[in-house]
C-alpha cells in the first residue's frame, strides 16, 4: 500500500522531487507521483488532499516554487504530516518559496526542508513512518550508519593519500 504522497505543481521539479522518490525506494516504502497545481487545478487539488488519508497516505512530501502554496494547502486539509520542499526559483532563488513554505500560520505546520531538498524529504518521509515500523526503523539506522561510514572512508583517503586525492 502506498504511504507516502510526492506531489508537485508542475513537472519542472521532476529532477528534485525524484530524489525523494529515490530515497523512498531505498527505504522500500511504496509510493505515489502527482502534478497537480493547486492554482491551475484547484477542484482536482481540493479532491486529491482530502482523499489521501483515505488512499491509505501517510505523509505528503510537496515541492513548490515561487508562492509555493501547495505544501501549504496540502497541510490546511490533510491532517498527517506534510514536508514542503522549496524549489529553487529563477528570479529569487529558491528564496521566495523557503520563505512561502516555512511561513505558515499557527496550527498549519509544514515540516520544511531546504532549498531542492528532495533527497532530504524523502529520508524525513523515512523517519516519520519509522515512528511506528520497526522493520523500517532498522533500514533507517542501517542508512544512517552507511553514512557515517562514508565519511570515516573519505577521512581515511585523505589522511593516506591527502587533498590531491579529492581534487
Amino acid at each position: 500500500m502506498k504511504q507516502v504522497s510526492i506531489v508537485m505543481g508542475s513537472d519542472s521539479d521532476m529532477p528534485v522531487m525524484a530524489k525523494a522518490a529515490e530515497m523512498l525506494e531505498k527505504f522500500g516504502i511504496e509510493y505515489e507521483m502527482r502534478i497537480i497545481s493547486a492554482h491551475r487545478e484547484p477542484d482536482l487539488f481540493f479532491e486529491y488532499a482530502k482523499t489521501a488519508e483515505d488512499r491509505g497516505i501517510k505523509v505528503i512530501i510537496a515541492g513548490a516554487g515561487k508562492a509555493a502554496h501547495l505544501p501549504g494547502m496540502c497541510a490546511a486539509l490533510f491532517p498527517m504530516p506534510v514536508i514542503g520542499i522549496p524549489m529553487k526559483t529563477s528570479d529569487l532563488g529558491g528564496v521566495d518559496s523557503l520563505y512561502s513554505i516555512v511561513q505558515m500560520p499557527s496550527g498549519v505546520p509544514v515540516a520544511t526542508v531546504a532549498i531542492n531538498g528532495g533527497a532530504n524529504a524523502g529520508i524525513l518521509a523515512a523517519k516519520i513512518l519509522a515512528a511506528s515500523d520497526p522493520v523500517l526503523l532498522e533500514k533507517v539506522k542501517a542508512y544512517i550508519a552507511e553514512q557515517g561510514d562514508n565519511v570515516a572512508e573519505k577521512d581515511g583517503k585523505l589522511q593516506e593519500e591527502g587533498y590531491q586525492a579529492f581534487l
